[in-house]
């Protein structure tokens, strides 16, 4: 009988689905329109400043991604890419942490070459992460001479908080800021097998903010 609600759950789950819910919000420093023109580039990067964290790599990579696939001519240049070609300047221990620290840093002559060369409009800088906030539920698992199997039901929320902070590297100033807070449970039901239903908050907080800030930058 025991099974049979198990599998009867499952059922429900599968057929509802797991959802996530994403929150944006912009803020504009100014009124004046944020512009890019064909040949301009963006680089994303992350924010890896704080010990107790770090912006996860692939959320970066999934930013520029999805930019780089819907803003037809404009050039996102990667991440690690970006960072090898500056080095050390852009380095966690030296990467700028704010405008006034990077219009020092376009003093220096090799460094300003360089950004010249990959023609630089937009620097976003992405920091954030994603966590687990509450759990519950168990799965066992057991093996017997007739086979093994796994008996269970787990749940557990997630949530994702990234902050994009865009900056004009033409005029040396702050263009504004966009936040994406995405969140949803998970299921793990196991009826022999554990089948994971995964609310994929990350890959929605990226796709999100990466269509906010197309909106952003027109």
């Amino acid at each position: 009988m025991r099974p049979l609600i198990i599998f009867l759950f499952l059922s429900t789950i599968l057929l509802g689905g797991c959802k996530s819910t994403t929150v944006i919000d912009e803020y504009r420093e100014n009124t004046s329109t944020t512009l890019i023109h064909e040949g301009d580039a963006i680089v994303v990067l992350g924010r890896r400043n704080n010990s107790s964290y770090e912006t996860e790599f692939d959320f970066v990579e999934c930013v520029g991604r999805s930019l780089d696939s819907s803003l037809s001519g404009i050039n996102v240049i990667p991440e690690q890419s970006f960072v090898d070609s500056m080095y050390p300047y852009f380095e966690t221990s030296k990467a700028p942490m704010d405008v006034q620290n990077l219009d020092t840093l376009v003093q220096i002559p090799q460094v300003a070459a360089k950004l010249n060369d990959f023609n630089i409009r937009y620097f976003v800088w992405i920091d954030g992460f994603t966590e687990t906030t509450d759990s519950s539920g168990a799965i066992s698992c057991t093996v017997a001479p007739t086979g093994a199997g796994c008996f269970g039901f787990a749940t557990w929320d997630d949530e994702a908080n990234y902050e994009a902070v865009i900056w004009d590297f033409k005029d040396l100033n702050l263009s504004g800021k966009i936040s994406a807070e995405s969140s949803g449970t998970s299921y793990m039901p196991a009826v022999i097998i554990p089948i994971p239903l995964l609310a994929r908050v990350q890959s929605g907080a990226c796709s999100s903010m990466a269509s906010q800030i197309r909106s952003f930058i027109q």
